[in-house]
């Protein structure tokens, strides 16, 4: 059975683009701009892969740029929900060289779209949605943006415009637990009562603590980013970083030779994050980007598209931080899997218990953007149940299982059209216990500390403590896979671990 997004599940690579120095060897979008007041003194552009950001220019507080995106929807039918792009400014005074956060204005009327798009401002600035402006779907052809800056320091600066692909989470009531998990919560529903007055122990049942109505339970509307985050989109929140908040981001010191594995010795568990210039003397931050061939990075084969693993609890939080983005609640997972559907026993994140289990070692193109199982496509298609912790294995590209052909269940999506919320990496999210209670929804707000932290008070701290893990991974078993299973409930560890990732909510 196909869903009405079906056609919005024909990807083949995924990752946020961004204008990178032009010392950087590149087959993607590649945009460095050079900017005083009122000038532009250089563009560099070439074609990036599905999200296309090209043609950047500044005239005073006003910056216009193309955006191109595959297979964007806008549906009536159930889901009645909508894709849409995330984008964020960043800008670097080229005296100080430091990236700061652009604050755009909160006004529609500021901001323009051509046509088929229009601009969805957010009340603290930190960004826009973009998205198509009447029901539809299909590709989005270059479409000029027009956005207003509300915050430009100094005369001389660098832009990045950087994309992040979300899908809509509409408002609404849903099921959550489903009577067969492991610690799987109780079997409620969480509607406008449970929002507006909170839900306790008692209802939600095992391992869980009472719940204010400031904890974001999942009835309200929010976007959730649509895969998980790639080791391109890691790589470019890398080189956005000071050498000392690099050096916090990574497991290998930014100081080291280039083609230095930035998350472990050697290539492992297929993490390809690498130094492509080092850093110099604790001043000048070392440029990264994916050399998973090693020796030509940023190459086609370079695994830009694999899902970023090795993150540990501080690395994820603070890329949400940095892009303006948080962590989601438990809660809000099993909405965004099972959406407004009735509960299943056993249920995985694509509404079924059916489950085609598939590993890194059975893949066609392997590490290239054109990444594919070589699996008999089925049901429940999912990266699971290798059943090995060797260094051979590991995450596969977001999005590997949705073609021009596939429909909910054989892409392993979600009911919104999330990707990979069951196996490939585990999610890293916000616990209903008595750490996590205190969570209330806290935006990033595009800035870290010196050191390279999220500084958000409301947030797990650097212990980890109120963060657990949801959805499974590559190694574990298809139980840990289902929606409503809570198995990895103690793991709270902020350690770097070779099969968690995550992703964000606003």
């Amino acid at each position: 059975m196909k869903s009405a997004i079906t056609f919005l599940l024909n990807t083949k690579q995924y990752n946020f683009h961004l204008f990178k120095p032009l010392t950087m060897k590149t087959k993607k979008l590649l945009t460095n701009i050079f900017v005083t007041t009122m000038m532009i003194m250089g563009i560099v552009s070439v074609k990036a892969n599905n999200l296309q950001i090209t043609g950047t220019s500044v005239s005073g507080s006003n910056i216009t740029f193309s955006i191109a995106w595959d297979n964007s929807w806008n549906a009536s039918a159930a889901p009645s929900n909508w894709d849409a792009v995330w984008v964020f400014i960043k800008y670097q005074d080229c005296n100080t060289k430091l990236w700061k956060h652009a604050n755009l204005s909160t006004l529609a009327a500021d901001h323009s779209a051509a046509s088929p798009l229009q601009v969805d401002p957010v009340t603290d600035g930190k960004g826009v949605f973009i998205r198509r402006s009447a029901i539809g779907g299909g590709n989005i052809g270059s479409t000029s943006i027009t956005l207003k800056m509300s915050t430009v320091s100094g005369t001389t600066n660098n832009y990045k415009v950087y994309g992040i692909e979300m899908v809509n989470i509409p408002e609404g009531a849903f099921q959550l637990g489903d009577g067969t998990s492991l610690y799987t919560f109780n079997s409620i529903t969480v509607d406008e009562n449970s929002q507006s007055n909170g839900l306790t122990a008692s209802q939600l049942g095992p391992y869980s603590d009472d719940l204010s109505p400031s904890f974001p339970m999942g009835y309200n509307s929010f976007y959730c980013m649509k895969y998980e985050i790639s080791q391109e989109q890691y790589a470019d929140f890398l080189n956005s970083l000071t050498f000392t908040q690099q050096k916090n981001r990574v497991e290998i010191d930014p100081i080291s030779a280039a083609g230095t594995y930035a998350m472990y010795s050697a290539y492992s568990y297929r993490n390809g994050v690498a130094v492509v210039t080092p850093g110099n003397n604790g001043a000048i931050p070392a440029v990264y980007g994916t050399d998973a061939t090693s020796g030509n990075p940023n190459s086609s084969n370079d695994g830009q598209n694999i899902a970023m693993n090795a993150l540990g609890w501080n690395d994820l939080a603070a890329y949400l931080d940095w892009a303006a983005l948080r962590p989601m609640t438990e809660l809000e997972f099993e909405k965004i899997c099972r959406g407004t559907l009735p509960r299943i026993a056993g249920e995985y994140p694509w509404g079924s218990t059916d489950i085609t289990a598939t590993n890194s070692g059975n893949l066609t193109n392997a590490k290239m953007n054109n990444e594919i199982s070589s699996t008999v496509v089925n049901n429940g298609m999912c990266a699971a149940g290798v059943g090995t912790t060797s260094t051979v294995y590991g995450p596969l590209r977001v999005g590997i299982f949705a073609t021009s052909a596939s429909g909910r269940l054989s892409a392993g999506a979600s009911y919104y059209g999330a990707m990979e919320m069951g196996g490939n990496l585990e999610e890293r999210v916000i616990a209903s216990n008595t750490s996590g209670k205190g969570f209330n929804g806290t935006l990033g707000d595009g800035e870290l500390t010196s050191t390279g932290f999220a500084d958000q008070s409301t947030w797990p701290g650097t212990s980890g403590a109120g963060h657990i893990y949801r959805g499974g991974d590559y190694v574990s078993p298809g139980t840990y896979v289902r929606t409503s299973d809570r198995g990895s409930y103690y793991s709270t560890t902020p350690a770097r671990i070779y099969a968690a990732g995550g992703r964000g909510v606003r």
